[in-house]
């Protein structure tokens, strides 16, 4: 695996394989093509219709059971046979991580959303889309660590997407001249994260300091 991808300027170059269950479902994920997704799904639309019902079932049991959850019982939520629950994801890990893969692909559709917005209100905009997909998916994340360490392919490729959809907002802020040029995207997400990370009793008050480390981002001409 080492040496298998490379991670530059924030995208992910010669991505070609991810060690799970998953193998050899996941497609570049590419500045140029962010739009591309990251999982191969089903073709057919019955197998479509029960691969995203076991995703959405899968959803809802591990916010409530976490890893108590049994995948008989996704099944079952699902209203789908084992076997088919198997077909599509071969063990606890490809579910895992397909699940993971599907809020990632998610948060980077969101960032179209804002393509009509003014640059500083798009770029915003995102991040607290973003920060809300953070919220969500800690308790995911680390069941995922019970099977991959933090450096798997997997989230190298998350990382990619994220990095490739909030690009071309921050890039659109900074030619506005309403974002200090001097910022990269990777560095902004990094601080995001670290933020959110911060224990608080009140998640209102997680939202407040980052809207004050966000406003920092304001490009002030020197004095």
């Amino acid at each position: 695996m080492e040496g298998a991808s490379e991670i530059s300027g924030g995208f992910l170059r010669n991505y070609t394989e991810v060690p799970s269950g998953l193998q050899g479902r996941f497609a570049m994920s590419t500045s140029e093509d962010i739009a591309q997704p990251l999982l191969e799904r089903p073709k057919r639309a019955d197998a479509r219709r029960n691969y995203d019902k076991v995703l959405a079932a899968a959803r809802e049991a591990f916010a409530e059971g976490g890893e108590s959850t049994a995948l008989e019982e996704i099944a079952r939520r699902a209203e789908v046979g084992i076997g088919t629950l198997y077909r599509h994801f071969p063990n606890r890990q490809a579910l895992l991580e397909a699940l993971y893969v599907d809020e990632v692909e998610e948060v980077c559709r969101s960032a179209a959303q804002f393509d009509g917005e003014e640059p500083w209100e798009a770029l915003t905009g995102w991040l607290e889309r973003f920060v809300a997909y953070l919220a969500t998916k800690r308790a995911l994340a680390a069941e995922m660590l019970n099977y991959v360490d933090r450096d798997a392919e997997v989230f190298k490729a998350s990382r990619a997407a994220l990095f490739g959809a909030g690009e071309p907002l921050l890039t659109r802020a900074q030619e506005a001249g309403v974002v200090r040029p001097d910022v990269e995207i990777a560095e902004l997400i990094q601080m995001v994260m670290g933020i959110a990370k911060i224990p608080a009793a009140d998640p209102k008050q997680t939202e407040h300091i980052i809207r004050i480390a966000v406003d920092g981002l304001r490009y002030r001409p020197d004095a």
